[in-house]
């Protein structure tokens, strides 16, 4: 269970050591010290007692080193992932909890507009979600903020409120806040849920046609962990291609986040043309032999 000591993580913390009590289930729960504010160390060792006090036993992971100056909450989150995957291989944990919201939903939707994200990009924050083969899930999706903060109160009296979601530098501070104006001025979060869900029907239709292109048009070969691809496979519809190399990629490079889509846009134009020889992406080898495509790891 990945704590960050905000009201929901903390909700979250309280809720799934009820059900591991209940389910009989060994868990563990994580705080994340990213070391970026100077108080950030004495939080940690506080959320860790107040973790405590209910019977919650914690560790600290911590992220050492030099911190960027530029990307620092994009990078702080992949951080944080990759400090949680370390831990989990250790323990041998397969599944992370993570304590996002319905408030989340609606906040990652506007981002990823003005990241000029495809569909699945609009939609990503899914219940559960995969991450080098360990399971993401999100129990407290559907869940308002206003209550996980009742809960936080109510069970503990505490959560830290971090001085960066006032930092209007930071792009989500932006959108949060342009979403309360916009509630203002008569948004109707219900009915704009709504409208992400029946997006996610359309999605499902684009998977569907995304797996059916991998099963037909691809080989994996377990020996050499590689994919081999052939032209029909870039003759489906531009979605279908682009989700489908971006999995293949995924998969072989071993990476948690995708390339960037302007970067699997361009090796695509360019098999089509036949320009694409050999090229590295995502931890990957990318080249051209005769009529096929072959995806093999990085050396």
């Amino acid at each position: 269970v990945a704590v960050s000591g905000g009201p929901d993580s903390l909700a979250l913390a309280v809720l799934a050591k009820i059900y591991a009590v209940k389910k009989k289930l060994v868990s563990k729960f994580f705080i994340v010290d990213h070391q970026i504010r100077k108080e950030s160390s004495q939080e940690a060792k506080l959320i860790k007692r107040k973790l405590s006090s209910v019977g919650i036993n914690s560790q600290i992971l911590i992220w050492k080193g030099k911190k960027p100056t530029r990307n620092l909450q994009s990078l702080a989150r992949k951080k944080r992932y990759e400090l949680l995957v370390a831990s989990c291989n250790k323990f041998k944990i397969k599944d992370i909890l993570l304590g996002h919201h319905e408030g989340d939903v609606i906040e990652n939707f506007f981002i990823r507009i003005l990241r000029g994200s495809g569909l699945k990009g609009l939609i990503s924050f899914d219940k559960e979600a995969k991450i080098n083969k360990i399971n993401l899930f999100r129990p407290l999706l559907d869940q308002k903020k206003d209550d996980l903060i009742f809960i936080a109160k109510y069970i503990f009296n505490f959560y830290v409120k971090d001085p960066s979601n006032e930092n209007e530098l930071f792009l989500r501070v932006k959108i949060r806040k342009l979403i309360d104006e916009m509630q203002k001025n008569g948004l109707d979060k219900k009915k704009f849920l709504n409208t992400i869900k029946n997006l996610k029907y359309s999605d499902k239709a684009i998977k569907f046609y995304t797996n059916k292109n991998l099963r037909e048009n691809t080989y994996f070969s377990l020996k050499e962990n590689d994919y081999t691809i052939n032209m029909n496979f870039f003759q489906q519809p531009h979605e279908i291609v682009f989700r489908s190399l971006t999995f293949i990629i995924n998969v072989i490079g071993g990476k948690y986040y995708s390339p960037r889509g302007k970067k699997i846009d361009m090796i695509i134009n360019k098999i089509n043309n036949k320009e694409l020889s050999k090229v590295t992406l995502g931890g990957c080898i990318i080249e051209m032999q005769h009529e096929t495509v072959i995806i093999s790891k990085e050396k």
